[in-house]
């Protein structure tokens, strides 16, 4: 069983995504498995056509109401908990109290509260909740060694007590769509996908392509996702002498980023820290040739498919995209390369790697 938490705070996300996709895998592998999210907004649970939902979907809540919609949710579930005795509860996100009356498993995703404190504002408990929620787990899952030695770390939590599965990913093109109403001025573009803030480093790769006259001349970038260029990054991308011509900003669906993939110069991953980090392998499926930086999760998830740089070195930075997108023989055969790393991830085998830790837990 699958509790409520994530599903009723993402309408859309990576941690939503990720628990539709095992447990839908798990019902196709014969497993009994309910999501119970009694009141919910998430579109990937309301979009599933897996019959092992326990649940009433909303498009949004009304303003003000997240705690006493969480209150319901707890109540609710506890009842159900009950009723149904499930074997395994699985968490979705770090709580105070579980619904679980034994046998709880959690996944933890990521450090980076705990490795970036200054990011989040002095009322932000949820490195305190997931300290929590891991001291009571009977097993937890990390989705990379990276994530598994940082918490081992931080929280000084037994080698034994945790289990790495790999997340998965689609290993096959969507239907495209048609990309020539996006107005750029030239057709070779960079592209950037997710927020861009912090630790993401966003503004050092920004650095690195202003440093270089060729880059300039040839590409444009495009930043999918993360939300609207705010006040200060329009400012920060002026004195760096970047027009709207030149950069731009697309908020839209899966169907629009697979087309951005399949059509970039190459995908360019600056990030201090990820956990896991799928837009790399999101990008090796559609034939894009990742960038990225050399620290962290990322050079375990993406081996020795793509280019790689010192994040913290813009000149770094700038030699590995001008390595890549300047010679078509590297390019290809980043491509190459990246064709057989994305068979090493797929929801399936997360799923059963997933119920083969709910198996040691309950023996």
């Amino acid at each position: 069983m699958f509790d409520h938490q994530i599903f009723s705070v993402q309408k859309y996300g990576g941690i939503s995504r990720y628990f539709v996709k095992i447990a839908n895998a798990m019902i196709g592998a014969g497993e009994d498995v309910c999501v119970f999210a009694p009141l919910h907004k998430n579109a990937f649970l309301n979009e599933s056509i897996r019959d092992f939902l326990i649940n009433h979907y909303f498009n949004s809540f009304p303003p003000k109401t997240h705690r006493i919609i969480k209150e319901i949710n707890n109540y609710l579930s506890k009842k159900y908990v009950l009723k149904w005795k499930p074997d395994i509860v699985h968490e979705t996100y770090y709580t105070f109290n579980s619904i679980a009356q034994k046998n709880n498993v959690l996944t933890v995703y990521d450090m980076i509260h705990e490795i970036f404190p200054d990011l989040f504002s002095s009322s932000d408990r949820t490195s305190e909740l997931k300290r929590k929620a891991v001291e009571r787990a009977s097993h937890v899952i990390c989705i990379s060694e990276q994530t598994k030695n940082d918490l081992i770390e931080y929280f000084k939590v037994d080698e034994s007590k945790i289990s790495v599965v790999y997340l998965g990913i689609e290993n096959s093109v969507v239907m495209l769509k048609d990309i020539s109403s996006l107005k750029m001025d030239a057709d070779a573009y960079l592209l950037y996908v997710g927020s861009r803030g912090g630790y993401k480093n966003f503004d050092k790769f920004i650095t690195a392509f202003v440093s270089s006259k060729k880059l300039v001349q040839h590409f444009n970038i495009i930043c999918f996702g993360g939300g609207e260029f705010s006040k200060s990054e329009r400012e920060f991308l002026s004195r760096k002498g970047l027009s709207e011509k030149k950069i731009s900003q697309i908020s839209s669906n899966d169907q629009v980023l697979a087309s951005l993939y399949q059509n970039a110069s190459a995908l360019i991953y600056p990030s201090l820290y990820e956990g896991f980090g799928l837009p790399p392998l999101e990008a090796m499926v559609y034939d894009c040739p990742v960038i990225c930086s050399n620290i962290s999760s990322i050079p375990e998830v993406v081996g020795d498919a793509a280019g790689m740089f010192d994040p913290y070195d813009v000149e770094s930075i700038q030699d590995a995209i001008e390595r890549v997108v300047f010679d078509n023989s590297v390019r290809n055969d980043l491509i190459g390369r990246g064709k057989e790393r994305v068979k090493l991830f797929a929801w399936d085998r997360c799923a059963l790697e997933t119920l083969d830790v709910y198996r040691r837990v309950l023996s």
